[in-house]
């Protein structure tokens, strides 16, 4: 990219590509919370502290006046409003907190002049550490650009997931997750220096007794066109590990009863060799944003029948990506469209429409995006998806009443994710 284009990154766009400027009631960006803000009391370990808890609700959407905010609303959230007659939608200031370490930034701006899409758009080539592509040109650079977003390098993480009925019953599962981002690797200089190695990443459930030492583990290529997604199994029930293809793609989640797809952690992950995707454009648009009250809800209080509790769900309005994803031809997934919209201050995905064959939405997916300020980075604490058709939700990701992320989990090694790794930890 000239360097003309890559010189507007800190001048009129943020280091990681969103503008700067502000528009209307979204404000402009001036450096967001890049540590840790002087009127919180946090301490490391502790959940994060709500730096604004004095924001008064701006204004409320609901199914009686949704038709006066239709511009600034998702079609995901359009069609909860439909549903639910009790859905609602507190908009509050827009504050614009994103923001990362400094050597993010030194290197998104050098991915704006190397990073390249490879393997028919399957890959990333040259770029290395933060957002490969901060001046986007299509949809599958945005969509690379939310898979490979700063979230630290090595990770540990214990989240909880309820899968719900339609009248609010559920059985909670615990979680205990871990991942080596290696394309965050401080050491490596370019994404060939990868070994094609994208993400290791452990998921071992604890809890209920039932489910307890199911154990996961995925290598995640950089090049699924080079080589797909590696992953494998531990069933306690059997005591061995066994190859698993079927976490990808439009197969169950684990540990989402069947209201959630593989690749639909994260809001997507994964191959996109199943799609076209598009860009239909950035608009201002309601989203869960500075989720800090949501995350210090007990999960009693968080969570009920139909949809999650919307009392402690903070709304902001921000400037989105829209893209789009339709299933290609001769190609199966139970999602034949898909809309997502990014927050172009993260380039994180905070919502989807999903399709059926149909044509109708089947589920919606909402995230909720929250600044960690201590690291920094701009991350999320719960994953919703809703079955708009059964009335069921799962509720994922969720750390409410959970030990807070260690984003500085040093102690980790790739000698770590092997086979006979997590038999030994499945088995204890």
């Amino acid at each position: 990219m000239p360097d003309a284009q890559v010189n507007r990154l800190g001048a009129d766009l943020t280091p990681v590509g969103a503008e700067k400027a502000g528009e209307g009631d979204i404000p402009e960006w001036t450096g967001g919370l890049s540590s840790i803000p002087s009127n919180v009391d946090y301490k490391p370990g502790m959940r994060l502290v709500d730096p604004f808890p004095s924001d008064p609700v701006r204004y409320t959407v609901t199914k009686a006046n949704a038709a006066q905010y239709e511009n600034i609303l998702t079609t995901g959230q359009k069609a909860m409003l439909d549903r639910y007659a009790d859905y609602k939608l507190n908009v509050y200031q827009t504050r614009r907190t994103c923001a990362y370490p400094e050597r993010v930034y030194h290197a998104t701006k050098n991915n704006a002049r190397v990073g390249e899409l490879i393997g028919g758009g399957n890959g990333v080539g040259e770029a290395i550490m933060g957002f490969p592509f901060p001046i986007a040109n299509n949809a599958y650079e945005i969509i690379w650009n939310h898979t490979l977003r700063y979230r630290s390098f090595k990770i540990t993480r214990q989240f909880a997931a309820a899968p719900m009925t339609p009248s609010g019953e559920y059985t909670m599962l615990k979680v205990q997750d871990e991942a080596i981002l290696w394309w965050s690797d401080p050491s490596r200089q370019r994404a060939e220096d990868l070994s094609n190695n994208s993400i290791f990443y452990i998921s071992n459930t604890i809890a209920p007794a039932r489910a307890a030492g199911n154990v996961i583990l995925v290598h995640e290529a950089m090049n699924a066109a080079v080589r797909p997604r590696q992953a494998w199994q531990y069933s306690p029930g059997t005591r061995r590990v066994r190859r698993a293809p079927n976490i990808a793609f439009d197969n169950p989640g684990v540990n989402t009863d069947g209201l959630s797809t593989a690749d639909s952690f994260d809001g997507y992950n994964g191959s996109l060799e199943r799609y076209d995707w598009t860009v239909k454009g950035k608009s201002p648009r309601l989203i869960v944003a500075n989720a800090y009250k949501a995350l210090n809800t007990s999960y009693k209080d968080f969570l009920q029948a139909g949809h999650i509790n919307q009392d402690v769900v903070r709304y902001e309005l921000r400037r989105v990506w829209e893209i789009e994803a339709n299933l290609r031809p001769a190609t199966r997934h139970v999602y034949a469209r898909r809309l997502m919209y990014l927050d172009e201050d993260s380039w994180q995905l905070t919502g989807s429409a999903l399709y059926d064959g149909r044509g109708e939405i089947w589920r919606v997916q909402e995230i909720h995006q929250v600044q960690a300020y201590q690291v920094p980075l701009c991350g999320y604490n719960a994953q919703l998806d809703y079955d708009v058709i059964a009335g069921r939700y799962l509720a994922s990701g969720m750390q409410n009443e959970e030990p807070q992320i260690n984003f500085f989990a040093d102690e980790l090694n790739g000698d770590r994710y092997t086979p006979s790794a997590i038999r030994q930890l499945g088995a204890r």
